[in-house]
């Protein structure tokens, strides 16, 4: 490729449109590269805290003495949440002498899922943006292409002789568009699929942790000889 067909030189030479097409796939892609870093360290530290929490959980500490770690930590993860909104919400059912077994159970769950969809609209934060540039860029560029094309032909409409040497560098500089667009939106649907997959594998994730500490909680509210909670004493 001469200096004269540089991709530099095809979009300093392209048409004002063309070059501001260029200018708004240069900015989404960007955009989405900043996402992708940023999501993929979030949800990536997500299934990471969701493993390690589990194992804790599950490593037979007592459920009071966990709760008060978590209250120590000046950030809880997502698993953390949904088990001190359950905990929190058992400790204050079992206070009021009215409540049975199931209606404690039912403001348990009631408050576990309400944690469970705001952590998952957290996680789902800013993909919609992803799955926007990965759609609307190829369009974009078509549009830029499009529109050079058509400049290129109104450009030949002062020449008396047409020849490949006087088109090619005008297709070329709209073709450029077309290709910045492809760019952009390739790598925003791939992880914008991954994304997703990760994100409603976290959520089943937080389900079924939230339905296993519902078991276990329900037979704890089942028992007959269980002394009242204080304080910061739920269990």
């Amino acid at each position: 490729m001469n200096e004269s067909l540089s991709v530099f030189n095809l979009i300093v030479n392209a048409s004002f449109v063309v070059q501001l097409v260029m200018l708004m796939l240069i900015s989404a892609s960007v955009i989405s590269w900043v996402l992708i870093v940023q999501r993929g360290r979030l949800i990536g530290s997500a299934e990471k805290n969701l493993r390690a929490f589990e194992e804790r959980f599950w490593s037979g500490i007592d459920l009071n003495d966990l709760y008060r770690e978590c209250q120590q930590q000046p950030e809880n993860s997502s698993a953390e949440k949904v088990f001190m909104a359950g905990l929190k919400e058992f400790g204050k059912m079992r206070q009021q002498a009215s409540a049975d077994p199931d209606s404690v159970m039912a403001g348990v769950q009631r408050a576990m899922r309400i944690a469970i969809t705001r952590e998952s609209e957290e996680l789902d934060n800013h993909l919609p943006l992803l799955a926007t540039i990965g759609s609307t860029s190829p369009y974009i560029g078509l549009f830029g292409t499009v529109w050079g094309i058509m400049h290129s032909f109104h450009g030949l409409a002062n020449v008396k002789q047409a020849t490949i040497a006087t088109v090619a560098p005008g297709i070329s500089e709209a073709l450029v568009a077309t290709a910045m667009g492809l760019l952009a939106a390739i790598p925003a649907v791939i992880f914008y699929n991954r994304y997703v997959a990760k994100t409603d594998k976290l959520q089943s994730g937080l389900i079924t942790f939230a339905d296993e500490f519902s078991s276990l909680l329900y037979r704890q509210a089942h028992k007959k000889h269980q002394s009242k909670p204080s304080g910061a004493e739920v269990l």
